[in-house]
């Protein structure tokens, strides 16, 4: 396995095959996609330790979704169970993955913190219990502050895990290795990332545009806003079918589906 160093211009061509292929499958990736959110919200409401634990199925779900893209992307229909590849190989990779979603949990919390010590935890409670979010807690200096920290250190902290999964499951690489190089492919090819990020920003505040133009357009803008969750669903799909073509072409050995 091998870094490779690609130019800029291919930021948007991962979101661009990210789109294609998802079009190639949408119901399936569609699919595989709201039964991640639905895994996620399920474990959420267990007392106490739901939020946690949710984010400790993370790494194994990015891993499972990126499996389906790749089936995807060679013609194959991606089944349900392909949306927990992580633990479908080996008992040492399954733990290795849980190893990995532990490692995830505990960065978060410590991301969560940080962001605490300026807004006494309101955005960390928030974010990991839910509860009211009101116009005047939103507003709050105090409250914005913490919640632009937690996004400026999840940018570094996203580039240790962002492809870490797939080197685990796909190249058999430590947790420790992995991380490592997950990171270094990241900021080796920040360019790149950063085109890409802002593609996908683009796409967004299009998709925005075009709904606030249609809901201007009519009498009744209720339907519209009913298909605000369908287009997100959508999106979100799209985004992680790109996230594969930004692990293909970051290391030079190609993936073996297993």
């Amino acid at each position: 396995m091998k870094l490779n160093i690609v130019p800029a211009r291919l930021g948007a061509q991962w979101v661009k095959e990210g789109v294609l292929t998802f079009f190639r499958q949408p119901i399936a990736l569609t699919g595989l996609f709201l039964m991640f959110l639905a895994i996620v919200s399920l474990i959420s409401l267990l007392p106490w330790i739901g939020g946690l634990v949710g984010l400790i199925f993370v790494p194994a779900a990015t891993l499972g979704l990126m499996a389906a893209a790749q089936e995807a992307n060679a013609g194959k229909f991606p089944r349900p169970l392909t949306l927990f590849s992580a633990f479908r190989v080996s008992k040492h990779k399954s733990q290795q993955m849980l190893l990995l979603g532990l490692l995830y949990m505990v960065g978060f919390l410590l991301l969560l913190g940080l962001s605490a010590l300026v807004d006494s935890g309101s955005f960390a409670k928030v974010y990991l219990v839910g509860g009211t979010l009101t116009k005047e807690t939103v507003m709050q200096v105090d409250f914005q502050r913490a919640m632009w920290i937690a996004l400026v250190l999840y940018i570094p902290f996203s580039s240790l895990f962002w492809h870490a999964s797939a080197l685990v499951h796909w190249h058999g690489i430590s947790i420790a290795k992995s991380l490592f190089f997950s990171c270094v492919a990241c900021f080796s090819n920040w360019r790149a990332f950063v085109v890409y990020a802002a593609s996908w920003m683009s796409v967004f505040a299009l998709m925005a545009v075009l709904l606030g133009l249609v809901s201007s357009s009519t009498e009744d803008a209720e339907w519209v806003s009913e298909l605000l969750l369908p287009f997100l669903l959508v999106l979100g799909s799209m985004f992680f079918t790109s996230a594969f073509f930004s692990f293909r072409d970051s290391f030079s050995t190609d993936p073996i589906l297993a």
